[in-house]
């Protein structure tokens, strides 16, 4: 049911369709974009391609978030910091049309870019190292915001999808999680500093071409155990073909332990209330315990977009690839529903 692909080559065939299908744990694959063929007519098929870069740093404190992203007929950035204790949520995003401004990779191991006037974002990834800067003055209706982090890669797993939607539709997907972050940003008058023993960073790349209508449940997590070694947590469903692999796993220390499909239970008419997640083949089992929700609409007539992202903690426990238990208690993470029409 978990088919691994280690084969490297590239993502599309001529025709558009995914060459292999399955999950990996390192981008193995070379994105294609231009065998994307849903139109006969070339040119409209980049309109139907989504891409992403989104960085999120977790400390106990906080979360903070950075994303360029190019859904074809508009481009749009947003940042989204949101403190633990005082529920302060700020949020802001500003959208171009044609995604003009933006410069998306064709591998996570490329650099991205925005820039618009005095507003730019830069993701540029060093050898062993993700370094992001953002200046945006007109943020939070002038409070301003600007970041620079130095996000720590050495050599780790990750969670790498290549799940096909319908016959010519697709996405292709990077999610790295517990990356050590350090740095600082600056929210209006104050600063925010995090060292690496503190804040842990993670990374959803994100390339392809979805249906008009689209829905996904999506939950992470990456967070320091008492020992000081990391935890990480991807789980995700909701579209395309998982009969090949799911995105669902955990992380111990940048290790990768893969599972089978995993239940989201939860009740979308009240997200505050408790989650429950459990693995059909028995491996995780794990209550998610809301204390925020970040609601994030847009309704700009052909693009609309709701989220309702919950940010919690995990308790419960996992089982490793070699059979061993390991409890989680109050782990912070998230977990979303998201409604798409893109």
């Amino acid at each position: 049911m978990q088919h691994r692909i280690t084969s490297t080559g590239s993502l599309l065939s001529k025709e558009g369709k995914l060459l292999e299908v399955g999950y990996a744990t390192s981008p193995v694959r070379t994105y294609n974009p231009d065998n994307v063929s849903i139109y006969n007519f070339k040119l409209l098929n980049k309109f139907r391609i989504k891409e992403w870069d989104y960085y999120g740093i977790t400390t106990d404190e906080y979360f903070v978030s950075a994303t360029v992203s190019n859904l074809g007929y508009a481009g749009l950035i947003f940042v989204y910091y949101i403190d633990f204790t005082t529920k302060e949520y700020i949020e802001d995003t500003l959208i171009t049309p044609f995604g003009k401004g933006f410069t998306l990779s064709k591998t996570s191991d490329e650099n991205s870019f925005f820039m618009k006037g005095d507003i730019s974002f830069k993701f540029i990834k060093h050898e062993t190292e993700r370094e992001i800067f953002v200046n945006w003055p007109q943020f939070g209706k002038g409070r301003g915001f600007r970041a620079h982090w130095i996000i720590k890669q050495t050599p780790r797993d990750s969670i790498v999808m290549m799940t096909p939607i319908g016959e010519k539709r697709f996405y292709y997907n990077q999610k790295i999680n517990c990356m050590p972050a350090e740095g600082a940003f600056i929210l209006g008058n104050k600063e925010y500093g995090f060292t690496e023993k503190k804040a842990l960073a993670t990374l959803d790349w994100g390339r392809g071409v979805w249906e008009y209508r689209s829905f996904w449940n999506w939950a992470s997590a990456s967070y320091f155990l008492p020992n000081g070694s990391t935890f990480g947590l991807n789980l995700g469903k909701g579209f395309g073909d998982l009969s090949k692999a799911t995105e669902n796993c955990f992380f111990i220390d940048g290790v990768i332990h893969k599972l089978d499909y995993v239940e989201f239970l939860y009740d979308s008419s009240n997200f505050m209330k408790p989650w429950n997640f459990e693995s059909v083949d028995g491996r995780l089992n794990l209550e998610f315990k809301p204390f925020f929700e970040r609601v994030a609409k847009s309704n700009l007539i052909i693009v609309a977009s709701e989220v309702h992202q919950l940010f919690g903690r995990y308790s419960g426990h996992v089982i490793t690839d070699s059979g061993k238990k390991l409890n989680i208690e109050n782990i912070i993470g998230w977990a979303e529903e998201h409604h798409a029409r893109w």
